[in-house]
This record gives C-alpha cells, sequence and structure tokens, in this order.
C-alpha cells in the first residue's frame, strides 16, 4: 500500500498545481537561427495554399462571420473572397504585392490603391504585410531581419522553444516552436518544427499576436483540368509537399476590438495559378475608390 501511495503521489501533485512541466528534446538547438532555419524547412516545399476557411471577425464596426475562399502564393500573393452563409459573395479582395483591390459588393464600390499593410488590413481587421500574412496562412512565421547575435532561445516548460528576436527599428518579435511530436527524440537537424504563436511589436506598441493551432498534414492540389477538354491542364504550383498547416489561425491586435479567426475547412498546398487571379475587374455599378494609408 506505501508503494501505491508513493505511485500516485506525483500525478496527484499534477492535479493540484497544474500541467506537468514538458521536457525538452534530447537534442536541442544550439542556436536561435538553428531552430528558424528548421522552422523554414518544414516549409521549403510549400510555394502557396488554397482552400476555405470559415472566418469570424471582430472590428469596431462590428462582427462578420462568414465562409471564405483563401489563395496565398509567396512571395506576397492573396485572393480572399468572404461568402455569406446564403452564399453570395459579400467581399474580394485581391493583391499582386504591388496593387490592392477590394470589391465591397454591399456598398457596391471597389477600393484600390497600394497593397500596404493597412490596406490589407481592411478585409482581415489585422494590418500585416503581405509577405507575413501569406507565411502566416501557411503556418509559418516571418522572421524579423535582425544581426547574427540579435536573436535568443530558451526551452519553456509548456512544450515549445521561445526564440526572441530584435530586429531593426526597435521592432522586437517573439516566436513559439513547437516540435513535432514524433521527432522529440530526433537530432536536432532532423526535427520538424510547428508555430504556436507569434508577436511583433515596435518601440514598445504591440502590432499583432497570432496564434497557431491544429496542425495537420495535406497534400498538394491536383492540376486544374478544363471540363470541356480544350485548353491543357495546369499543373501545381510548386512540387510534390507534406507539410502541416494550422487548421486554426486567431489573428489580433492586443489592446484592440480588431481579432480575425480562420478555421480551415479544406486546403491543398501549392495549387495551379490562373492569369489574373490576384486582380479582380471594375464590375458594371460599381464606384472604384483609390484608398492609402500609412503603415
Amino acid at each position: 500500500m506505501r508503494h501505491r501511495a508513493i505511485a500516485w503521489a506525483a500525478p496527484l501533485a499534477v492535479l493540484v498545481t497544474g500541467c506537468a512541466s514538458v521536457d525538452p528534446p534530447a537534442s536541442r538547438f544550439p542556436t536561435a537561427d538553428a531552430a528558424l532555419d528548421r522552422m523554414k524547412a518544414s516549409y521549403a516545399c510549400v510555394n502557396g495554399v488554397q482552400g476555405t476557411a470559415k472566418v469570424d471577425h471582430f472590428s469596431r464596426q462590428g462582427r462578420l462571420r462568414g465562409d471564405m475562399y483563401i489563395l496565398a502564393v509567396n512571395p506576397d500573393r492573396v485572393r480572399f473572397d468572404v461568402v455569406s452563409p446564403f452564399g453570395a459573395t459579400l467581399f474580394t479582395l485581391t493583391s499582386n504585392g504591388t496593387q490592392f483591390q477590394m470589391l465591397d459588393v454591399g456598398e457596391k464600390q471597389l477600393l484600390h490603391g497600394p497593397a500596404s499593410a493597412c490596406n490589407l488590413a481592411r478585409l482581415t481587421q489585422v494590418p500585416i504585410p503581405g509577405h507575413a500574412l501569406v507565411s502566416l496562412l501557411r503556418g509559418e512565421a516571418p522572421v524579423l531581419a535582425h544581426e547574427p547575435h540579435g536573436a535568443s532561445i530558451t526551452w519553456d516548460g509548456d512544450g515549445f522553444y521561445r526564440v526572441l528576436i530584435q530586429g531593426s527599428r526597435d521592432a522586437v518579435e517573439e516566436i513559439h516552436l513547437e516540435p513535432h511530436p514524433r521527432d522529440f527524440l530526433a537530432p536536432w537537424s532532423q526535427q520538424r518544427m510547428r508555430v504556436r504563436e507569434v508577436r511583433v511589436a515596435q518601440r514598445g506598441t504591440d502590432l499583432y499576436h497570432v496564434e497557431l493551432s491544429h496542425h495537420e498534414a495535406i497534400r498538394t492540389a491536383p492540376p486544374r483540368v478544363d471540363p470541356e477538354g480544350i485548353d491543357d491542364p495546369i499543373p501545381p504550383s510548386g512540387g510534390a509537399c507534406l507539410a502541416e498547416i494550422p487548421r486554426s489561425i486567431r489573428m489580433r491586435v492586443p489592446n484592440t476590438a480588431d481579432d480575425v479567426i480562420f478555421q480551415y475547412k479544406e486546403a491543398k498546398w501549392n495549387p495551379p495559378l490562373i492569369s489574373g487571379a490576384f486582380t479582380q475587374p471594375v464590375p458594371g455599378g460599381v464606384v472604384r475608390r483609390h484608398v492609402d494609408c500609412q503603415d
């Protein structure tokens, strides 16, 4: 009976005090940049992602929910089509990395201007530059440019590496990297990385905070085939890929009401790309309005 009491003591302590601390992998990263390199290697096969997601976003103007068709391709090209629960298109946002366009069906207007973070935030609610937005939508953290010794790494008992980066222009980034559960016993040079959180601040002000979860491996999209057999099939925009995607992505601006949650219902890597996917024509009866802002 005494041995049984001892055996139960540790689990009971965990229940009383909270979750147990998670030990680090047997082989740990020697530097922060080594961990960041492994994160990039985990997504080296990814050129872009296409999928459908439930979107729920909050702002000072209120709440909007619906389905969203997402197309995000390196380095900074995006297309979002937001559809109401009844199947009607509400918004279409396109950016080819230079030109931003957003069709607001309800207001019958097409906004256009530079592809700046604050223009993209007219739909996402969170001001994230295009290249960073594309990275996050596929599950990879954008990394601030930094000096060789400008990044540090520590192991957190909650089961992830905490990477801190001192960037230029008084910018600071914090990235939480979680080793794939099957890689805890692998050498650090072979560990696959999952991104759990990304925080970016500048001059003491938080710019955005992103939480990523429910990672799952997905496959490369098949070729796009013309149903009438007239045009040649369009191949995928990249090779075979089995990287993981976070099924849930929450982007928000701390201390504000700006908050958006993407929940992928289905997604494929490296989709075939159709000419003109990242621009849109001006529909009849719609007013064009140039918009600009300062990031």
